[in-house]
């Protein structure tokens, strides 16, 4: 089963988390570190995301996950589904990850890996994953500013 571990981004997210939302998350991490990517609900489509798993963990509460070959959960991103589109957790994860689906194309929720695997067969390399983890957290610091 695979090692979790979350971003500091996630990690703040996170931090503000209280009560049943608290629990399901805890729920959720405890779920993703026995079953990896059959606890996650849907891969995300489109170039770029399309290597990123969404887990519905409470409500309007979104993780947003990326595997990668050495076995590791990365829990990138954790937020609520809103119409807001300055809290959306998809469109803050777009503008994270510097991919933004074009408006008329069409999104599928397809299965984070079959049945069998732990982790995705198009895991990311650990290379990648380290690249799009500090990718996330230049563009959040530079939007603090």
């Amino acid at each position: 089963m695979p090692e979790v571990r979350q971003t500091p981004l996630a990690t703040s997210r996170v931090a503000g988390l209280r009560g049943p939302n608290l629990r399901a998350y805890n729920a959720f991490l405890d779920a993703l570190a026995h079953e990896g990517c059959a606890s996650m609900g849907y891969r995300l489509t489109g170039p770029v995301i399309e290597r990123l798993c969404v887990k519905h963990v409470r409500g309007r509460l979104r993780a947003v996950v990326a595997f990668s070959v050495d076995d590791v959960a990365w829990v990138l991103f954790v937020g609520e589904h809103l119409n807001d589109s300055e809290v959306n957790v998809y469109d803050e994860l777009y503008r994270l990850v510097g991919h933004r689906p074009e408006s008329g194309e069409k999104r599928t929720k397809p299965p984070c890996c079959n049945d069998s695997e732990s982790t995705p067969s198009d895991a990311f390399g650990e290379d990648e994953v380290v690249d799009l983890v500090a990718r996330m957290r230049r563009v959040a610091q530079q939007s603090r500013r």
